[in-house]
């Protein structure tokens, strides 16, 4: 375990300040995104250099279009998230509940992840600079759950020459935020929907969400991804008030990808029809969106 940063003490409970969610953490209990756990009055970070997942993937696969396109990047995840989308691909690992226990919430980390250090990330890394690898992209789960590794990682990435890559939910606290954007070269970042009532179905929240678009948008290469699932985001309107917001806040040059969805953990919707994502394309285009993309078709 390693200490968590952003947390303040409460008598016995403590309130993690990481992310909007604040959970309030009883002693010998973990927050929703189940990998901060309340210990004897300290907060630690259950997945401190932990990996689930490890890969050497095109840099295109994150999705980013536009940054260092053709590059391969050395791409880690770990476990937790700070959402409970039902239709979540990698539930496995971003929702990692069948691995703890009341009892003890540690035993999580000793099925399917592997122990290591910044360090050692790093130097991986720069080991797959000959297969064309130009850096380490956080991704697979919600990486600002794996806060203190992330920042501990980029921080030595930078100073051997290496970009950090960020896949993410965005939703994160603004101190945390502004703490770590200057380790990171490039994010792509989820924007479920335009309406909370879409987050309301994620157990998440909007407005920090397009907070951090706007933030990183300023200081860094970003693009987005709408995933367009059944039900949920794919009516006419809220996909145009997204194009709409996105040309408003952070330009018509940001890449916009609409993806694909396909039933996964709880969720038993039928795929995405292709022409709805079509009719997303063709919004985003005549409403003046330079590049847009489609996925997972």
């Amino acid at each position: 375990m390693h200490q968590a940063q952003y947390y303040k003490k409460v008598d016995s409970k403590i309130t993690c300040l990481l992310c909007p969610q604040g959970c309030m953490i009883n002693p010998g209990e973990v927050g929703l995104c189940q990998v901060r756990y309340n210990n004897e009055g300290k907060l630690w970070a259950l997945n401190f250099g932990q990996i689930s997942s490890k890969n050497l993937d095109p840099i295109e696969k994150k999705p980013l279009y536009h940054f260092k396109p053709g590059s391969m990047i050395y791409s880690i995840g770990a476990l937790g998230c700070n959402l409970a989308c039902p239709f979540c691909q990698n539930w496995s690992i971003s929702q990692p509940k069948s691995y703890s226990t009341p009892e003890n919430p540690e035993i999580m980390i000793e099925e399917g992840t592997s122990q290591t250090s910044a360090g050692e990330v790093v130097e991986e890394a720069l080991n797959l600079k000959a297969q064309g690898n130009i850096g380490i992209a956080y991704t697979y789960n919600e990486p600002f759950m794996s806060y203190e590794f992330v920042l501990d990682c980029s921080k030595k990435a930078k100073e051997a020459g290496l970009v950090n890559v960020m896949v993410t939910n965005g939703m994160v606290n603004p101190k945390p935020l502004e703490e770590l954007l200057p380790f990171i070269d490039a994010m792509n970042i989820d924007l479920k929907g335009i309406k909370q009532e879409v987050y309301d179905n994620l157990a998440g929240y909007l407005k920090p969400v397009l907070n951090t678009i706007k933030k990183a948008a300023s200081l860094i290469h970003i693009e987005l991804t709408n995933l367009i699932v059944p039900g949920l985001n794919d009516k006419e309107q809220d996909i145009a008030g997204l194009i709409d917001w996105i040309i408003a806040n952070v330009g018509d040059k940001v890449p916009l990808h609409f993806c694909r969805y396909f039933p996964n953990y709880q969720y038993t919707q039928p795929p995405t029809p292709i022409k709805t994502l079509k009719l997303a394309e063709e919004l985003a285009l005549e409403r003046g969106v330079k590049y847009v993309y489609l996925g997972n078709i």
